[in-house]
Protein backbone atom coordinates (compact mmCIF):
# COMPACT_ATOMS: atom_id res chain seq x y z
CA UNK A 1 0.00 0.00 0.00
CA UNK A 2 1.46 3.34 -1.05
CA UNK A 3 2.22 5.85 1.66
CA UNK A 4 0.10 8.98 1.72
CA UNK A 5 1.73 11.97 0.08
CA UNK A 6 3.25 14.49 2.45
CA UNK A 7 3.53 17.19 -0.22
CA UNK A 8 -0.06 18.43 -0.24
CA UNK A 9 -0.17 22.17 -0.99
CA UNK A 10 -0.53 24.55 1.91
CA UNK A 11 -3.85 26.45 2.12
CA UNK A 12 -2.41 29.75 0.87
CA UNK A 13 0.16 28.43 -1.62
CA UNK A 14 0.47 30.73 -4.62
CA UNK A 15 -1.19 33.68 -2.94
CA UNK A 16 0.22 37.05 -1.99
CA UNK A 17 -0.91 38.50 1.34
CA UNK A 18 -0.49 42.14 2.36
CA UNK A 19 -0.74 42.95 6.07
CA UNK A 20 -0.79 46.56 7.21
CA UNK A 21 0.66 47.10 10.66
CA UNK A 22 2.23 43.73 9.97
CA UNK A 23 5.45 44.04 11.95
CA UNK A 24 4.14 44.38 15.50
CA UNK A 25 1.43 43.08 17.80
CA UNK A 26 -1.44 41.19 16.22
CA UNK A 27 -0.28 42.15 12.72
CA UNK A 28 3.07 40.49 13.29
CA UNK A 29 1.45 37.21 14.31
CA UNK A 30 -0.92 37.43 11.32
CA UNK A 31 2.01 37.96 8.95
CA UNK A 32 3.86 34.98 10.40
CA UNK A 33 0.79 32.74 10.38
CA UNK A 34 -0.16 33.50 6.78
CA UNK A 35 3.44 32.90 5.68
CA UNK A 36 3.42 29.52 7.45
CA UNK A 37 0.31 28.61 5.44
CA UNK A 38 2.15 29.25 2.18
CA UNK A 39 1.43 32.90 1.41
CA UNK A 40 4.10 35.29 0.22
CA UNK A 41 3.69 38.15 2.65
CA UNK A 42 4.12 41.90 2.35
CA UNK A 43 4.78 43.21 5.86
CA UNK A 44 3.74 46.84 6.01
CA UNK A 45 5.10 49.09 8.75
CA UNK A 46 4.89 52.80 9.50
CA UNK A 47 7.95 53.82 11.50
CA UNK A 48 10.10 50.95 12.80
CA UNK A 49 12.09 49.26 10.02
CA UNK A 50 14.10 47.19 12.51
CA UNK A 51 11.02 45.29 13.68
CA UNK A 52 9.85 44.66 10.14
CA UNK A 53 13.26 43.55 8.91
CA UNK A 54 13.63 41.29 11.95
CA UNK A 55 10.36 39.55 11.09
CA UNK A 56 11.25 39.14 7.41
CA UNK A 57 14.62 37.64 8.40
CA UNK A 58 12.96 35.29 10.88
CA UNK A 59 10.51 34.08 8.23
CA UNK A 60 13.33 33.63 5.72
CA UNK A 61 15.18 31.45 8.22
CA UNK A 62 12.15 29.14 8.10
CA UNK A 63 12.13 29.08 4.31
CA UNK A 64 9.19 31.48 4.08
CA UNK A 65 8.96 34.48 1.76
CA UNK A 66 8.22 38.00 2.90
CA UNK A 67 9.24 41.59 2.22
CA UNK A 68 8.95 44.66 4.44
CA UNK A 69 7.45 47.83 2.94
CA UNK A 70 7.14 51.15 4.70
CA UNK A 71 3.94 53.12 4.07
CA UNK A 72 1.69 55.56 5.90
CA UNK A 73 -1.76 54.04 5.43
CA UNK A 74 -3.43 57.43 5.83
CA UNK A 75 -1.69 58.68 2.65
CA UNK A 76 -3.41 57.58 -0.60
CA UNK A 77 -0.21 57.86 -2.64
CA UNK A 78 1.67 55.74 -0.10
CA UNK A 79 -1.07 53.09 -0.14
CA UNK A 80 -0.96 52.89 -3.93
CA UNK A 81 2.81 52.58 -3.78
CA UNK A 82 2.47 49.83 -1.16
CA UNK A 83 0.34 47.75 -3.51
CA UNK A 84 2.73 48.49 -6.39
CA UNK A 85 5.63 47.25 -4.29
CA UNK A 86 3.75 44.06 -3.43
CA UNK A 87 3.23 43.33 -7.10
CA UNK A 88 6.85 44.10 -7.93
CA UNK A 89 8.11 41.83 -5.16
CA UNK A 90 6.02 38.79 -5.99
CA UNK A 91 4.83 39.27 -9.58
CA UNK A 92 1.17 39.42 -8.59
CA UNK A 93 -1.27 41.80 -6.98
CA UNK A 94 -2.25 40.76 -3.46
CA UNK A 95 -4.93 38.09 -3.16
CA UNK A 96 -5.34 38.61 0.60
CA UNK A 97 -5.34 42.06 2.20
CA UNK A 98 -5.44 42.42 5.98
CA UNK A 99 -6.00 45.99 7.19
CA UNK A 100 -4.63 45.70 10.71
CA UNK A 101 -2.83 49.01 11.35
CA UNK A 102 -4.45 50.97 14.15
CA UNK A 103 -3.76 53.32 17.03
CA UNK A 104 -5.29 54.00 20.45
CA UNK A 105 -4.93 57.04 22.68
CA UNK A 106 -3.30 55.68 25.88
CA UNK A 107 -4.71 58.59 27.90
CA UNK A 108 -8.24 57.13 27.54
CA UNK A 109 -9.86 60.56 27.80
CA UNK A 110 -13.55 61.18 28.30
CA UNK A 111 -15.16 62.59 25.18
CA UNK A 112 -15.29 66.03 26.84
CA UNK A 113 -11.52 65.87 27.32
CA UNK A 114 -10.59 64.52 23.89
CA UNK A 115 -8.39 66.89 21.91
CA UNK A 116 -9.36 67.50 18.31
CA UNK A 117 -5.82 66.62 17.27
CA UNK A 118 -6.07 63.22 18.99
CA UNK A 119 -9.50 62.58 17.48
CA UNK A 120 -8.17 63.39 14.00
CA UNK A 121 -5.07 61.23 14.48
CA UNK A 122 -7.22 58.27 15.54
CA UNK A 123 -9.49 58.56 12.51
CA UNK A 124 -6.56 59.15 10.16
CA UNK A 125 -5.14 55.69 10.84
CA UNK A 126 -8.06 53.62 12.05
CA UNK A 127 -10.72 54.80 9.61
CA UNK A 128 -9.13 56.70 6.73
CA UNK A 129 -6.24 54.22 6.65
CA UNK A 130 -8.53 51.21 6.44
CA UNK A 131 -10.71 52.97 3.87
CA UNK A 132 -7.70 53.61 1.64
CA UNK A 133 -6.34 50.07 2.04
CA UNK A 134 -9.73 48.45 1.46
CA UNK A 135 -10.41 50.69 -1.51
CA UNK A 136 -7.11 49.75 -3.11
CA UNK A 137 -7.74 46.08 -2.33
CA UNK A 138 -11.13 46.22 -4.04
CA UNK A 139 -9.46 47.71 -7.12
CA UNK A 140 -6.40 45.46 -7.24
CA UNK A 141 -7.33 41.96 -6.04
CA UNK A 142 -7.80 39.83 -9.17
CA UNK A 143 -11.43 38.73 -9.63
CA UNK A 144 -12.23 35.08 -8.90
CA UNK A 145 -8.77 34.46 -7.43
CA UNK A 146 -9.84 33.56 -3.90
CA UNK A 147 -9.61 37.22 -2.97
CA UNK A 148 -10.06 38.11 0.68
CA UNK A 149 -10.24 41.44 2.51
CA UNK A 150 -10.02 41.36 6.31
CA UNK A 151 -10.33 44.64 8.22
CA UNK A 152 -9.67 44.97 11.93
CA UNK A 153 -12.04 46.61 14.38
CA UNK A 154 -12.41 46.10 18.13
CA UNK A 155 -14.79 44.48 20.59
CA UNK A 156 -15.03 47.92 22.23
CA UNK A 157 -17.52 48.79 19.47
CA UNK A 158 -19.95 46.42 21.19
CA UNK A 159 -18.81 47.04 24.79
CA UNK A 160 -18.72 50.88 24.58
CA UNK A 161 -16.34 51.50 27.51
CA UNK A 162 -15.89 55.07 28.78
CA UNK A 163 -12.64 56.67 27.67
CA UNK A 164 -12.74 55.08 24.21
CA UNK A 165 -15.03 57.54 22.39
CA UNK A 166 -12.84 58.35 19.39
CA UNK A 167 -11.41 54.84 19.19
CA UNK A 168 -14.83 53.17 19.22
CA UNK A 169 -16.24 55.62 16.70
CA UNK A 170 -13.30 55.09 14.34
CA UNK A 171 -13.79 51.32 14.45
CA UNK A 172 -17.58 51.42 14.20
CA UNK A 173 -17.12 53.24 10.89
CA UNK A 174 -14.82 50.45 9.70
CA UNK A 175 -17.39 47.79 10.54
CA UNK A 176 -20.14 49.57 8.60
CA UNK A 177 -17.87 50.33 5.65
CA UNK A 178 -16.60 46.76 5.36
CA UNK A 179 -20.08 45.25 5.44
CA UNK A 180 -21.04 47.47 2.52
CA UNK A 181 -17.79 46.64 0.72
CA UNK A 182 -18.63 42.94 1.06
CA UNK A 183 -21.75 43.48 -1.06
CA UNK A 184 -19.85 45.51 -3.63
CA UNK A 185 -17.07 42.97 -4.26
CA UNK A 186 -19.10 39.77 -3.94
CA UNK A 187 -19.76 39.50 -7.69
CA UNK A 188 -15.98 39.31 -8.24
CA UNK A 189 -15.69 36.33 -5.89
CA UNK A 190 -14.02 38.47 -3.22
CA UNK A 191 -15.09 38.45 0.41
CA UNK A 192 -14.73 41.23 2.97
CA UNK A 193 -15.03 40.61 6.69
CA UNK A 194 -14.08 42.20 10.00
CA UNK A 195 -12.14 40.71 12.91
CA UNK A 196 -12.86 42.56 16.14
CA UNK A 197 -10.59 41.30 18.94
CA UNK A 198 -11.18 41.81 22.61
CA UNK A 199 -8.27 42.52 24.97
CA UNK A 200 -5.01 41.12 23.54
CA UNK A 201 -1.62 41.22 25.23
CA UNK A 202 0.05 43.76 22.93
CA UNK A 203 1.78 47.10 23.41
CA UNK A 204 -1.35 48.82 22.09
CA UNK A 205 -3.63 47.25 24.70
CA UNK A 206 -1.24 47.39 27.66
CA UNK A 207 -0.30 51.07 27.25
CA UNK A 208 -1.62 53.17 30.13
CA UNK A 209 -3.17 50.24 32.03
CA UNK A 210 -2.16 48.95 35.45
CA UNK A 211 -2.14 45.31 36.54
CA UNK A 212 -5.35 45.68 38.56
CA UNK A 213 -7.23 46.80 35.45
CA UNK A 214 -5.81 43.92 33.42
CA UNK A 215 -6.87 41.42 36.10
CA UNK A 216 -10.43 42.79 36.07
CA UNK A 217 -10.59 42.44 32.30
CA UNK A 218 -9.20 38.91 32.44
CA UNK A 219 -11.98 37.81 34.78
CA UNK A 220 -14.53 38.74 32.10
CA UNK A 221 -12.85 36.81 29.28
CA UNK A 222 -12.22 33.17 30.20
CA UNK A 223 -9.81 34.14 32.96
CA UNK A 224 -7.02 35.57 30.85
CA UNK A 225 -6.04 38.21 28.33
CA UNK A 226 -5.81 36.89 24.78
CA UNK A 227 -2.48 36.35 23.05
CA UNK A 228 -1.87 37.29 19.45
CA UNK A 229 -1.87 33.57 18.66
CA UNK A 230 -5.58 33.51 19.59
CA UNK A 231 -6.39 36.01 16.84
CA UNK A 232 -4.22 35.06 13.86
CA UNK A 233 -5.91 31.70 13.13
CA UNK A 234 -9.26 33.46 12.72
CA UNK A 235 -7.70 35.77 10.14
CA UNK A 236 -6.13 32.74 8.44
CA UNK A 237 -9.54 31.08 8.20
CA UNK A 238 -11.04 34.20 6.61
CA UNK A 239 -8.09 34.29 4.17
CA UNK A 240 -8.60 30.68 3.09
CA UNK A 241 -10.93 28.85 0.72
CA UNK A 242 -12.71 27.41 3.76
CA UNK A 243 -14.34 30.82 4.34
CA UNK A 244 -15.67 31.29 0.80
CA UNK A 245 -19.27 31.56 2.04
CA UNK A 246 -18.45 33.95 4.90
CA UNK A 247 -18.94 37.52 3.74
CA UNK A 248 -19.85 40.82 5.37
CA UNK A 249 -19.43 39.49 8.89
CA UNK A 250 -18.00 41.04 12.05
CA UNK A 251 -16.32 38.32 14.13
CA UNK A 252 -15.71 39.33 17.74
CA UNK A 253 -12.75 37.24 18.87
CA UNK A 254 -12.88 38.05 22.55
CA UNK A 255 -13.28 35.01 24.79
CA UNK A 256 -16.82 36.08 25.63
CA UNK A 257 -15.84 39.40 27.19
CA UNK A 258 -18.89 41.55 27.87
Amino acid sequence: MAAASSTAPLPLDGRVALVTGGSRGIGREVSSHLAALGARVVVNYASNPAKADELVAELASRGLRAVAVRADVSDPDAVRALFDRAEEAFGSPPHVVVACAGILDPKYPALADTAVEDFDATFAVNTRGKFLVCREAARRIPPHSGGRIVAFSSTTVAALPPGYGAYVASNAAVEAMTRILAKEVAAKGITANVVAPGPVRTELFLAGKDEAFIERVAKNSMGRIAETTDIAPVVAFLASDASSWVNGQVIRVNGGVA
